[in-house]
């Protein structure tokens, strides 16, 4: 049993099965939806766009006309006006699409006292709350394996109503729920938000990057952990309960395992973020008793920085 993924069994979460679990998810949802849409709403509002002249529908600017231009570009309104000729520029429109990929594995359920809510329902609330601030940047969303690029306003919702949906099919038959994305390339000029807590073997993360990669797609880690994750704040006699498993620990001084328990997750986070860096990727650690805005705010900024460095690309 891994020490990464060994977890209190009085610290919540594990009190009803897998499917009375999912099914308990889908019915908060309409809740994190709100809480979404709150969250994004507290951050500085959409993505900075990324204006230029080029093909599109939306007018931009007005320019003097250039000898062997087409005459139908021509603005005669604006140019009567002048003594001068005028064309009318449209904006460039550069949408990237933005594939979301949300952890909603057996892990992601862990809450403890310490936190502010389990770590699944802060995963979906930067899931969506992040679908808010792209769509409102003027870029496409989509959620992996679930849903076609959406530029709607109303992507929260829908994107809710998807995620609720699938929860109930899983739920119905039985199907196990992925603690990693399906190892499928992504177009090329795509981008990935991955939020989860990322414990699976960091060779297997790897191998999930590498292939989502693999045509030169761009991507963000965000790491969901809950504080007790993060410290280890055991001791005594406690019996701990692994969350994939019916594997049980029972230990009669637990704080003689925080330094190892420690060290190994200090090991695995480094290989986790090795394997980002090696792809050109970025990763964010968010814990769960500090507020959903700060990683909200942080991711915002990796992806105003990465899809307006995209936007140069020729």
């Amino acid at each position: 049993m891994s020490l990464v993924k060994v977890l209190e069994r009085d610290g919540g979460g594990f009190g009803l099965g897998r499917q009375e679990e999912a099914l308990a998810l889908a019915q908060r949802l309409p809740s994190l939806v709100v809480a979404a849409r709150e969250t994004a709403a507290s951050v500085m509002h959409g993505l900075h766009g990324r204006r230029r002249s080029g093909p599109g529908e939306n007018f931009w600017q007005f320019r003097p006309y250039s000898f062997g231009e087409a005459q139908n570009r021509i603005d005669w309104r604006r140019s009567a006006r002048d003594d001068r000729i005028y064309v009318r520029e449209r904006e460039w429109e550069s949408a990237h699409t933005v594939a979301t990929w949300i952890d909603r594995s057996a892990s992601m359920r862990f809450v403890s006292k310490l936190a502010l809510q389990p770590k699944v329902d802060r995963a979906v609330v930067l899931g969506l709350a992040a679908a808010d601030l792209l769509v409102g940047g003027g870029e496409r969303v989509a959620l992996l394996g679930l849903t076609r690029p959406l530029a709607a306003r109303d992507v929260v919702e829908r994107f809710g109503v998807a995620l609720a949906e699938d929860l109930r099919q899983r739920a119905r038959s039985g199907a196990p729920d992925e603690e990693l994305p399906a190892r499928e390339p992504l177009a090329r000029n795509a981008h990935a938000v991955l939020i989860g807590d990322f414990l699976s073997p960091a060779a297997e993360i790897e191998a999930t990057i590498r292939a989502l990669a693999a045509r030169g797609a761009r991507g963000h880690l965000v790491l969901i952990a809950d504080p007790v994750e993060e410290t280890f704040p055991f001791a005594g006699h406690t019996e701990f309960l692994d969350v994939d498993s019916p594997a049980r620990l029972s230990v009669g001084e637990a704080s003689a395992f925080r330094e190892a328990y420690l060290g190994r997750l200090a090991a695995h986070r480094e290989a986790v973020r090795e394997a980002v860096r090696r792809r050109g990727w970025t990763v964010t650690l968010h814990r769960t008793d500090r507020p959903a805005s700060e990683a909200l705010i942080a991711l915002k900024l990796r992806l105003e920085a990465e899809l307006a460095g995209a936007g140069r690309t020729p």
